[in-house]
């Protein structure tokens, strides 16, 4: 039976918190008709712990099919670029997950398999997946270029112990309170907030749900690049504020890329994060649920919804298929298996994250109070990111002017509504031209 693996599912799911050789096409050979290959991205605290996750179900899979799945797990700091350079050489796996903001870009690149309704009546139909997931899965009009595997929202984390040292009672519904007990917080080498400074798709996230707030898309509506726009500059500016001015974020963080951040919240130096997936990040750290309370991101009203209440962008991760792969009705069979009710139960267990299958999110695995944060937040005040073919430069440019004015702001360089403007002005022009 299946479920005899779920007492090592759960032993896993207590440790978690994306170079193998492509082989174009993976199972393309003519020799291997029952293989595939797949490249996962890297979800938990390890690939050593994908693999964990992962491998269990893979074998399953071959058990009911007789195609067997060639697992690499890639970090997410080569992922993309793997991605793209098989797309050029044709050298690529038969499925693999990709973030799903990164879903309209791959998508013009003519390489992905696109989702019509044949496909999607292939894995059981399209209605079966919840609507704000697939609005992350390419661009309007098109038939989708991925289908959505896992979804993520962002929510506030706060550490109880210190909150309860700085007489804080409840966490933060606006930004003016958010600034107010960083403050309270900030003090003898404590900080109110963290921030992951150097990474460019975090730094994106924030920026892009702070210009729903004021008024920015970032992009026109014909898709040309709008970066220079009062609300873009003051989106940018406000989040870049709370170390440049509001002194509630360290100086230190200008540099972290890679979860430091999430230490320090662990190991009480930092009050609050924005965060996705908090259950199994928090966990590796050695952080208890009793450690942690869970709030919606902050909006100027405090109450969340659309436009200039949203509070997340759409997170997550898609599964896409190559167009190329030899054998794509294998490749249906594993993505139709990865997005069963049984299998988006396991999986989204394991990583907290959210089923984006409607059937799934039922279980009572998502009724926890973080995850019922993060399901609210998805169906009410979450937004996609731009589905337009330049998304993936946008988070690499504007990515990087977040990450030089934070730089600036930790070396004590005024951060003004200029400077913000001439660095949003530098990423606009390495755009595509339109």
């Amino acid at each position: 039976m299946r479920r005899i693996r779920a007492a090592v599912t759960g032993a896993v799911t207590l440790s978690l918190v994306l170079t193998a050789t492509a082989c174009g096409g993976g199972g393309g050979s003519e020799s291997q008709p029952k293989t595939l290959t797949y490249w996962a991205s890297n979800q938990g605290s390890s690939l050593e712990v994908d693999k964990k996750v992962l491998q269990p179900e893979l074998d399953q899979f071959e058990r009911e099919t007789g195609i067997k799945v060639k697992l690499e797990v890639i970090p997410w700091s080569d992922l993309l670029n793997r991605i793209l350079t098989a797309t050029t050489s044709g050298q690529g796996p038969d499925v693999l997950n990709i973030g799903n903001t990164w879903s309209a870009s791959l998508q013009s690149t003519g390489a992905l398999l696109p989702w019509d309704s044949k496909n999607f009546q292939a894995i059981g139909g399209k209605d079966r997946f919840v609507d704000s997931a697939l609005g992350s899965t390419g661009v309007a009009g098109q038939d989708p270029a991925a289908v959505p595997l896992y979804s993520m929202a962002y929510a506030l984390y706060y550490n109880k112990k210190m909150f309860k040292d700085a007489g804080i009672e409840k966490p933060p519904a606006t930004w003016d309170e958010l600034i107010a007990t960083g403050k309270k917080i900030s003090k003898d080498g404590k900080w109110g907030v963290g921030v992951e400074g150097s990474n460019l798709s975090n730094n994106i996230h924030q920026v892009f749900v702070l210009g729903k707030q004021h008024g920015a898309d970032f992009f026109t509506p014909d898709g040309k690049a709008d970066f220079t726009s009062d609300a873009a500059v003051a989106a940018v500016k406000q989040y870049v504020d709370l170390m440049a001015t509001q002194k509630i974020v360290a100086p230190g963080n200008a540099e972290y890329a890679q979860n430091q951040s999430l230490s320090d919240f662990a190991k009480d130096r930092t009050g609050m994060v924005l965060w996705q997936t908090p259950s199994q990040t928090f966990a590796s750290q050695g952080m208890s649920e009793e450690e942690w309370g869970v709030a919606p991101a902050p909006v100027r009203s405090g109450k969340p919804g659309q436009g200039a209440q949203t509070n997340s962008m759409v997170a997550g991760i898609n599964m896409a298929v190559f167009k190329n792969t030899k054998n794509l009705d294998g490749a249906l069979k594993f993505v139709k298996f990865m997005t069963s009710d049984e299998e988006q139960t396991m999986l989204n267990k394991a990583y907290g994250s959210v089923p984006p299958v409607k059937s799934a999110q039922n279980a009572p695995e998502f009724s926890g109070p973080s995850l019922a944060v993060i399901r609210e937040t998805l169906a009410t005040s979450a937004a996609a990111l731009p589905q337009v073919p330049e998304e993936s430069q946008f988070e690499t440019v504007v990515g990087t002017a977040v990450k030089e004015l934070f730089a600036d702001a930790a070396a004590g360089r005024a951060v003004t509504t200029e400077s913000v403007r001439a660095k949003l002005d530098k990423a606009q022009q390495q755009m595509p031209k339109k």
